[in-house]
């Protein structure tokens, strides 16, 4: 085919003769690089050659956006390629597919960037979150952490009375008091509600313990009993874990800082102080706080456990009681005589299921005996003694009458001590009756209480 040399005029005045589909004029310069024109005018650089036999024809473009010698000089181009035994036309891809790949890849490392950028942010987040959770803010969802979850044998957690102990010491107070003027006082953990966990050394704990011990040690020892708990829990959980510093709790400047955890000194009703006590308390013009108080005193229970006594939980037919146990889950023991008596005299409600009932207290159950009972034991001309002290009276009395201490501890709900209490030696109730019985009939004689079991069992 013939070669001209390609020039601006020859270029435009290239054309397709009619009645053909194109018309080519190649050019002398640069070998292999043409124009094309159409019937249509349209006019387009091309380059043609041959790799491997085979005549392979690429588009340049038009005149219009490129000039002679820009055309000439990509045709070189093409040419040194193919004489590379390359095809220009998978260069080309190649260059496409790679060209695709770089920004693939920088889409992706801006992507993972990103992603790492925000991870990053949300573990700030989150480590900011877990490092700013107060006291305050964890202490609920402990509490309802361990109300909802289940202990062995499928027993509930903890019981309301526990929960409510949890709930008292971090009481912030300032309300108005349900019984009684005024205004209620903040709990032991109060000044604590607003200290991070993390910030809850054992330097913060000690200068708080020291505080609250010199104004009410016995709540403050209480209320680190249960902040030591609590801070065991916190171990254990995955969004509290490692927060409390390690061995906060345990730190010597802490325990230098308890309370004796020795019983209170007279905190117990002596034999000879059984006369005035029984006659203060039997002489109250409230007959469920004056049957209470008596039958803690001869029964050894848990001023809770016996206030939220029911009266499905008495059998006045065989003469036994269920008490709610705190450590067992619940005990029976005996319905002895005077307690019988005491118990039948009470009042019952169809609509209050309590023994011991207050129309005026909110749930319908005894609230608050302690004032009733102080007032009785200033009247008596008697020490202040605690409801829990008429707890340990039981058990210390008892033994004037020689009552084995292994049937003492069963009737009181104490945990079993030696290996023998635990495992071999669980006593009937009539076995516990017997010495039950012993035990009542002596305090009633020592408190001048006439009470004839027979005389009162025939009138029933």
């Amino acid at each position: 085919m013939a070669k001209v040399e390609f020039t601006a005029t020859r270029v435009a005045e290239h054309s397709c003769p009619e009645g053909k589909s194109q018309a080519f004029m190649w050019d002398s310069v640069a070998p292999g690089l043409g124009l094309r024109a159409t019937p249509r005018g349209d006019k387009g650089y091309v380059f043609q050659s041959k790799l491997n036999g085979q005549t392979i024809r690429i588009n340049i473009g038009k005149p219009s956006t490129w000039t002679i010698k820009a055309a000439q000089v990509e045709a070189r181009r093409l040419q040194t390629q193919i004489d590379m035994g390359k095809d220009p036309r998978q260069v080309v891809k190649d260059e496409l597919a790679a060209a695709q790949d770089a920004r693939e890849a920088r889409q992706a490392a801006l992507k993972a960037a990103e992603e790492a950028a925000q991870l990053e942010a949300e573990a700030r987040a989150l480590k900011d979150r877990r490092e700013s959770v107060t006291l305050g803010a964890a202490w609920p969802v402990y509490i309802s952490a361990r109300r909802n979850a289940k202990r062995k044998g499928g027993k509930q957690g903890w019981s309301e009375w526990h929960v409510r102990d949890h709930e008292n010491v971090a009481r912030i107070g300032g309300e108005e008091k349900l019984r009684g003027k005024g205004l209620t006082e903040p709990g032991p953990l109060a000044s604590l509600l607003d200290v991070r966990l993390a910030d809850l050394s054992g330097k913060r704990i000690s200068e708080w313990l020291a505080s609250e011990t010199a104004v009410r040690p016995t709540q403050a020892g209480l209320a680190f009993r249960l902040l030591s708990v609590f801070v065991n829990w916190c171990d254990s959980q995955p969004e509290y874990i490692g927060l409390v510093p390690a061995g906060a709790c345990k730190a010597q400047q802490v325990r230098d800082e308890l309370p004796s955890a020795n019983a209170k000194d007279g905190d117990c009703l002596q034999r000879e102080q059984l006369a005035p006590w029984f006659k203060a308390v039997r002489a109250m013009t409230n007959d469920v706080q004056s049957a209470y108080l008596q039958t803690l005193l001869l029964t050894g229970a848990r001023r809770r456990e016996l206030a939220s006594l029911k009266w499905v939980d008495v059998d006045f037919q065989w003469l036994s009681m269920t008490i709610r146990d705190k450590v067992e889950g619940e005990r029976t023991i005996p319905l002895t005589p005077y307690v019988k008596y005491l118990l039948a005299g009470l009042p019952r409600h169809p609509d209050n299921q309590w023994v011991f009932s207050s129309p005026a207290s909110a749930s319908g159950q005894l609230a608050e005996p302690t004032p009733g009972h102080k007032r009785a034991l200033a009247s008596a001309g008697l020490p202040d003694l605690t409801l829990h002290g008429l707890r340990r009276s039981f058990g210390s009395l008892a033994e004037w009458t020689e009552t084995p201490a292994g049937v003492v501890a069963q009737i009181m709900g104490h945990k079993p001590s030696a290996i023998a209490e635990k495992h071999y030696r669980r006593r009937p109730l009539d076995l516990l009756r017997m010495w039950h019985e012993k035990v009542e009939a002596w305090m009633l004689e020592q408190g001048g209480v006439e009470f004839q079991k027979d005389v009162y069992q025939a009138a029933a």
